[in-house]
């Protein structure tokens, strides 16, 4: 049985913009036994995958805040047990930091990631045993497609699967609502505190709306938005497998660009994104169900443009499962 260990630590989108690559290798390499090394913070999402049999935690971004700490040297010392426990026929790197192409050199089997040409950060690629070349143009989920299949020897073939199943995840007898992703870590990409509170207190008159959040800022912030609107709420905070449910049950999302919303994005939820610091072409989102991107770059989208597209997409017949 071949090893395959893919290495995709963070952030949420990127996590999500890779799980298309593993659904693809599952189904050419369907012998493998497929692991995949991940920031502890998203393991519970990765854990969701049904092609997944394995996942090695680490807490890279927590040891960087904590290096003095002894709890600190036993954790990583443990991760560092758990990375060189096995060997893989095949290591892959689509995350392309030297952090991470570190790794993948430290793990026991032949390493694979993006030569300087074509990764994020171009020292990482030297400590790669085989470097292959995908354009930085593509969609993220298409690199990381790109760069599994050379490594394994395939071409990639129809469209991103993230083999996720909508249905698995909704809860029967739910009352219908709609999600508002306010929250994003870069400020560049944020829509006007005052753009959400208009929004929220037009849909609020006829649907639910929920607006989760990741941090203590996030949620004062989400708190001020749909204060004094009587249907919308800041629920408490829940891990991103929970989560995961709550986007699979929404009638639509609305959100800038961040993690969750290319998660409502893999389930096929009906969604709209705001995008202003970030670039659609390579980052936005793509998934089976209605989506309107609209772009913001100079001035911010207009609050009515956002509600029309909301209605539209939500009013819009599906034609396809």
């Amino acid at each position: 049985m071949a090893e395959i260990l893919f290495i995709k630590t963070s952030s949420l989108g990127d996590v999500i913009h890779h799980m298309p690559a593993v659904t693809e290798a599952r189904l050419r390499r369907p012998d493998a036994r497929l692991t995949w090394l991940v920031e502890e913070a998203f393991a519970p999402l990765v854990r969701l995958h049904p092609a997944i049999d394995t996942v090695i935690t680490g807490a890279l971004r927590r040891w960087r805040r904590a290096l003095l700490r002894p709890k600190t040297w036993r954790e990583m010392q443990s991760f560092k047990q758990a990375v060189r426990a096995n060997s893989y026929d095949e290591i892959i790197d689509t995350q392309g930091l030297v952090r991470t192409a570190l790794i993948a050199r430290y793990a026991r089997g032949r390493s694979h990631g993006y030569d300087a040409d074509s990764i994020k950060e171009r020292p990482a690629a030297r400590f790669y045993n085989v470097q292959h070349n995908v354009a930085r143009e593509q969609h993220a989920i298409a690199r990381n497609r790109s760069l599994c299949a050379l490594a394994l020897g395939y071409s990639c073939v129809g469209a991103p699967d993230y083999g996720l199943d909508r249905r698995q995840f909704r809860s029967a007898g739910d009352s219908p609502y709609g999600i508002l992703l306010h929250a994003t870590a870069r400020a560049e990409k944020e829509w006007p505190e005052a753009n959400w509170r208009a929004l929220a207190a037009h849909f609020g008159r006829s649907i639910d709306l929920v607006l989760p959040y990741g941090t203590a800022a996030e949620r004062a912030r989400g708190a001020r938005i749909a204060s004094g609107i009587a249907r919308a709420r800041v629920p408490e905070w829940q891990p991103i497998d929970a989560i995961a449910r709550l986007i699979a049950g929404a009638s639509f999302v609305a959100g800038v660009d961040t993690g969750l919303l290319h998660l409502a994005a893999a389930f096929g939820v009906p969604l709209v994104a705001i995008f202003a610091g970030s670039e659609p072409a390579l980052t936005g989102p793509i998934g089976g169900g209605p989506i309107k991107v609209l772009e913001g770059r100079n001035n911010p989208v207009p609050v009515e443009a956002v509600a029309a597209a909301v209605t539209a997409i939500v009013e819009r017949p599906r034609t396809s499962p």
